[in-house]
């Protein structure tokens, strides 16, 4: 069978996109979505996203990771599909999305794409690290230089560790700026270190709020590029109105063909 697929990056973190509203390409098959990502043998990319049909919503998001399995939220690829959507035709300005942790908005410019994250209730804090989930699990670290460290295997040191090794966490790594935070994200599923991570800055945005005592906007630093953080405090306990911002970008279009591998 042959694919027509796009692929997107949003700051650098980059996905195989596929309009799937007819329901054709094989869900299941971990072995054959893995095959896709891969950067040698197949298409490449961090992820891979189906758009489908689902009432009452634009549309719905399901999201891969590279290792082929079905995963928890993806902020960037969440603010790709959206621009994907855009240029397939469902076209508006304002739009309402479902994702695995729920009902997502999104405000669409051209070339960037703002997501309204799912509000966090509660965080964790532990040897000045934070563990929080905004869509996915995250452990959040500062340091003083996000040069000096070596994000692949500080990070998968604690990834693999024994609280977090069956289920995997996303590791972060926080320097402050002047004018923000500098993240560099190791991600479960991909097992790497990636150029950016939406779900981390959104993480890593929130407890700057939060150990600063600031309100408002994060400017936020990958190395794939910059992505800004607006949170509200809540009166009581944890966080609302968290929307993430930057560029999602096409990159080329494509037609492949896939053998079913399970």
């Amino acid at each position: 069978m042959e694919i027509k697929f796009e692929k997107y990056q949003g700051t650098g973190n980059d996905f195989i996109i596929i309009d799937d509203r007819m329901r054709l390409f094989p869900d299941k098959d971990v072995k054959l979505i893995n095959q896709l990502c891969d950067r040698k043998f197949g298409i490449g990319a961090d992820g891979l996203i189906l758009l489908r049909d689902e009432n009452d919503f634009d549309f719905r998001m399901i999201y891969f990771n590279a290792d082929g399995n079905e995963s928890s939220m993806c902020g960037n690829g969440g603010r790709c599909i959206v621009a994907f959507a855009h240029s397939i035709g469902i076209v508006k300005k304002e739009y309402l999305f479902i994702a695995i942790d729920g009902p997502h908005e999104a405000i669409y410019q051209e070339n960037e794409v703002s997501l309204k994250m799912s509000d966090l209730d509660t965080f964790e804090e532990g040897n000045g690290s934070y563990i929080l989930n905004t869509g996915s699990p995250h452990y959040v670290t500062f340091v003083d230089d996000i040069n000096q460290v070596d994000v692949f295997q500080e990070g998968k040191k604690i990834r693999y560790a024994a609280p977090f090794k069956k289920e995997g966490i996303n590791v972060n790594f926080v320097s402050t700026l002047n004018d923000g935070i500098q993240v560099a994200t190791y991600e479960r599923g991909v097992e790497d270190e990636t150029l950016s991570c939406g779900t981390g800055v959104t993480a890593c945005g929130i407890i700057y709020l939060e150990k600063t005592g600031r309100e408002g906007e994060v400017n936020v630093n990958t190395k794939g590029g910059n992505l800004k953080i607006k949170a509200k405090k809540r009166t009581n306990k944890g966080y609302s109105d968290i929307w993430l911002t930057g560029p999602a970008k096409h990159v080329f279009s494509g037609k492949t063909k896939i053998q079913y591998t399970e």
